[in-house]
């Protein structure tokens, strides 16, 4: 009954005190429900109505939230292993072209592109970033995905939000907080550093969407995976903060799925942010 963060929560007083160790009610509820945390940390639980549910143990084996982040970090490293062997079956040769990639020749049988201005090369079984192999598991999601998923039919011109695509409701939000928002406050007067931050990522102004902006981008994150990046500066006297608006090609889910397109524009922010 109380298996998940939301239902567990409504146990909790919600009044984010602290007592359990954690900055949020709603953490400690991820903490417990996901990461094996022990309820009775928090004094406001009525364990009674937990029954069996959860074990109230304090062995000292990594829990809470580290748990989570740990049993997160499994997952990826499976996916990674998934769609890895799934890369192993393809022809690299010929699956270049399509990919807006290069292939490497019978020697190395690699893939070679560039991912936000960095250098990759991709193999059966190893992916490099700028000669180093790519540690974040998520990195390597997301560039094997991206061959997985064969180049797609290449982009289109025509550039819609991420709530108009489709199963997207849930993304939107993450991609405002983890991306738009991210770029908005970093840049906010600083139009100039944006441009010479897009620029070290391989990305070009837009001249097309500029009159009605500060400044607009065209992004390759990926060569068939064009983010059209929008900033608008603040206008302090208006008490209008700075904002940024990311499009897609219409036809991007033939590229990547909802999560990796979502992954791919938080990756952005960071290597924007990165670069200031």
């Amino acid at each position: 009954m109380f298996k998940q963060p939301l239902e567990f929560v409504r146990l909790t007083p919600m009044s984010n005190c602290g007592e359990c160790g954690y900055a949020a009610c709603l953490a400690f509820a991820a903490a417990v429900t996901k990461g094996g945390e022990n309820p009775s940390k928090c004094p406001y639980v009525d364990l009674e109505k937990l029954g069996g549910e959860f074990a109230s143990s304090d062995s000292g084996e990594k829990g809470g939230l580290d748990r989570v982040d740990q049993l997160l970090e499994q997952k990826d490293l499976a996916l990674v292993e998934c769609l890895r062997g799934k890369a192993a079956a393809l022809d690299f040769q010929i699956a270049a072209a399509p990919l807006g990639c290069f292939w490497l020749g019978p020697d190395r049988d690699a893939l070679s592109f560039r991912c936000l201005g960095r250098a990759v090369v991709l193999t059966h079984d190893r992916v490099e970033l700028d000669g180093e192999p790519a540690e974040d598991p998520r990195d390597q999601i997301l560039l094997y995905n991206y061959v997985h998923f064969g180049g797609g039919s290449g982009v289109q011109g025509e550039w819609v939000g991420m709530e108009s695509l489709p199963n997207s409701i849930s993304k939107v939000r993450t991609l405002k907080v983890y991306c738009e928002d991210r770029v908005g406050a970093g840049f906010s007067g600083r139009v100039e550093a944006l441009h010479r931050c897009i620029a070290a990522l391989d990305g070009v102004v837009d001249e097309t969407m500029t009159e009605s902006c500060s400044a607009a981008f065209q992004i390759p994150v990926l060569p068939h995976l064009i983010i059209l990046l929008i900033f608008w500066d603040a206008e302090p006297d208006d008490d209008f903060p700075a904002r940024c608006k990311v499009l897609f090609d219409q036809d991007v889910l033939d590229v990547l799925d909802i999560e990796s397109l979502v992954f791919a524009a938080e990756r952005t922010a960071e290597r924007l942010l990165e670069l200031i």
